[in-house]
């Protein structure tokens, strides 16, 4: 069976040591996670995990069971049809074209997210495929500094 691209979307109380045992379920089993995004949910003792992951159907059904038994996890699901974003900052040296690297931004949903002395922060956030490719075109400029944040993902 070919190993594919998952998003699994976890739902967990908010307490002290849920991150690392969720981790400590991948590590100890040996799965990798490509991304790992987690943020309280608004007006709630919850926080939603987004974790991205590679894996057969036996895989992911394991991790979906192991996550399910988890004691703080309320809800495990893997998306089928979702909204799926990722963000992007660049730092460009100064030197560069300004609009040219606005223009490449806006093409991705994006923009010049600060504007600095000796640099220029450009911010994309799209969908992951998208945001690569955003990567691959700003290489053109010289990128000094790239951080890439992880993929959040919303049910339709």
């Amino acid at each position: 069976m070919e190993a594919v691209r998952r998003v699994i979307s976890v739902v967990v109380l908010n307490e002290a040591q849920v991150l690392a045992r969720v981790s400590g379920l991948f590590a100890g089993r040996g799965y990798n996670i490509e991304t790992l995004t987690v943020a309280p949910i608004p007006d709630s003792e919850m926080s939603h995990i987004t974790i991205v992951t590679k894996g057969n159907q036996r895989i992911i059904e394991q991790i979906i069971k192991q996550l399910n038994k988890l004691i703080p996890t309320l809800k495990v699901i893997e998306h089928e049809e979702m909204v799926e974003k990722e963000m992007v900052l660049i730092k460009f040296p100064i030197e560069e074209n300004l609009s040219d690297i606005q223009v490449l931004c806006h093409a991705y949903n994006g923009g010049i997210a600060n504007v600095g002395e000796n640099m220029v922060i450009g911010m994309v956030a799209d969908e992951p495929s998208r945001v690569k490719h955003f990567m691959e075109a700003a290489r053109r400029y010289n990128p000094i500094e790239i951080v890439r944040g992880g993929v959040v993902a919303i049910e339709r």
